[in-house]
């Protein structure tokens, strides 16, 4: 069912062949139901293209600057799942270069995926990192361009994997905002309860108001799920969704010529955090693609 529930804003297009062919029939009564449907589906997804992004006027010459400037309230994120560590390092660090990210969070890593990444320059741009696995194997990791302070390995207790966090500092210490980069389980067949739990756990964040809170990450499921819309409740925004970019469809990347039809990989921001300019890019080597997004801290 959390994979059918994924499939929802699709069920639009469904509705429309439905409605054309009552249309062509004359069945009005199924006519009438596909025009309920459409109406439905159009008010339930209005808000991801409704939603007016808040970022100042001039947070877009910073982002174009030639080099990030980290001593300002506005940073470029990124969050790609690494894909047991297939994904390509090399293309990984242009997009950094290319995008001025000044934090990344990558999931699904390895010990020669970091090894590869780090031979590829990644600490040229983002020189501080925290990366933590629960089992030896696969782990999740963030990177900044600015010392990331008091880091832990798993930020949330969660069961799903360990998701390290640290504070960066924003606008030489006006703001101190935590960072968590986020991997839950994946809701398949046998794991549905697994995955629950795993999002349920990520809700008790709400009431850790010493911090405001940045997540990223794969959150294996989109606003159509309960859980995840629980998790956000009334303090956490999903940065798609607040920005009016549109749906920001990030896997599967590797299934051509099926398209990604899923937007299970987010930036959820805290309190006093704006969030534009969303961006979905294809790195090689993964079923994900990266997620990108301006935020912009208030103090």
């Amino acid at each position: 069912m959390p994979v059918v529930v994924a499939l929802t804003p699709w069920f639009t297009l469904l509705a429309i062949v439905a409605l054309l062919l009552a249309v062509v029939s004359r069945r009005w009564l199924t006519m009438l139901i596909a025009i309920a449907v459409i109406g439905g589906q159009v008010w339930w997804q209005k808000p991801f293209f409704s939603g007016a992004s808040t970022l100042q006027a001039n947070d877009a010459e910073a982002i174009s600057a030639t080099r990030a400037n980290t001593s300002d309230m506005i940073a470029r994120v990124m969050t790609f799942n690494v894909y047991k560590g297939q994904a390509d390092a090399q293309a990984i660090v242009d997009t950094v270069r290319d995008q001025r990210v000044e934090i990344l969070a990558l999931q699904e890593t390895t010990d020669e995926f970091i090894d590869a990444l780090n031979n590829a320059g990644i600490h040229s741009y983002l020189p501080y990192s925290q990366i933590s696995s629960s089992d030896g194997k696969s782990g999740n990791g963030l990177w900044s361009a600015t010392p990331l302070s008091h880091p832990v390995d798993d930020e949330v207790g969660s069961g799903a994997s360990f998701m390290p966090g640290g504070t960066i500092s924003f606008g030489d210490g006006k703001a101190q905002i935590r960072f968590v980069s986020v991997h839950t389980v994946s809701p398949k067949p046998g794991y549905w309860k697994q995955w629950r739990q795993t999002l349920d756990e990520l809700a008790l964040m709400r009431s850790r108001t010493d911090d405001r809170y940045v997540f990223m990450g794969d959150f294996n499921s989109t606003m159509d799920h309960t859980p995840f819309r629980a998790f956000l409740g009334t303090r956490f925004r999903d940065a798609t969704m607040s920005s009016g970019h549109g749906f920001t469809f990030t896997w599967p990347a590797d299934k051509a010529p099926i398209p990604r039809f899923a937007d299970i990989d987010h930036i959820v921001i805290d309190q006093r955090i704006n969030a534009g300019q969303m961006q979905v890019v294809r790195i090689v080597g993964s079923d994900h693609a990266a997620l990108l997004g301006t935020i912009e801290v208030g103090e």
